[in-house]
């Protein structure tokens, strides 16, 4: 496909023919030139982010960032044989701006938490009684829903983790946590009334 471009020069008018296919063939030996370089370079990034943020999940979230704007800047990289070079040091600017990020989220937090009133003595009485009633309420558990309840609830397992150590399907566990759920809220709502009460 030719574009045509007018110029004008005098009194004459001439027609001149523009190639257009060069700009999309440059395009594309320029993609499968990027595709190449980053073949060579596949875990570079990866490897780089996980050696600032030593997190897996993190790591790979910056890699995948890094192949993407390198990918939109490779036009720009003037000296393509120094791509691991200039791929490595993305992967490791974007990691050290993550753990910037990461702690500024954290400061916010800690600021957010430390404008909260201090909790009273009667906070914390009524939060030591609350924690003594629930022990009791769940030692009353029988001990299949007692068992269910400390793996998921206390311990963290989730419902796959629990039915694997109680030999039980997922369905199984499920219901004994609902109905064990059930129980301490009926158990404890005396406390909340009372606590609404005061």
């Amino acid at each position: 496909m030719r574009a045509l471009m007018v110029s004008g020069a005098g009194s004459g008018v001439s027609l001149e023919a523009e190639p257009m296919a060069e700009s999309v063939t440059a395009d594309a030996e320029m993609a499968a030139e990027f595709e190449r370089r980053l073949e060579d370079s596949s875990q570079l990034a990866f490897r780089v982010a996980l050696g600032v943020l030593h997190n897996r999940e993190d790591a790979e979230d910056v890699a995948q960032e890094a192949f993407l704007r390198a990918y939109r800047n490779f036009h720009r990289l003037r000296d393509r044989e120094r791509f691991r070079a200039w791929l490595a040091r993305i992967a490791w600017r974007l990691a050290l701006d993550r753990i910037r990020a990461r702690g500024r989220r954290e400061r916010r937090e800690l600021a957010a938490a430390d404008a909260l009133p201090a909790p009273t003595i009667e906070d914390l009485a009524a939060s030591r009684e609350l924690q003594m009633h629930l022990v009791r309420a769940v030692e009353k558990l029988p001990e299949k829903l007692r068992q269910a309840l400390i793996l998921a609830a206390v311990e963290g397992h989730d419902l796959q983790e629990v039915g694997r150590l109680l030999g039980l399907p997922e369905g199984t566990v499920k219901s004994r946590l609902h109905l064990a759920r059930r129980k301490l809220a009926e158990k404890l709502q005396w406390l909340a009334v009372s606590t609404k009460k005061t």
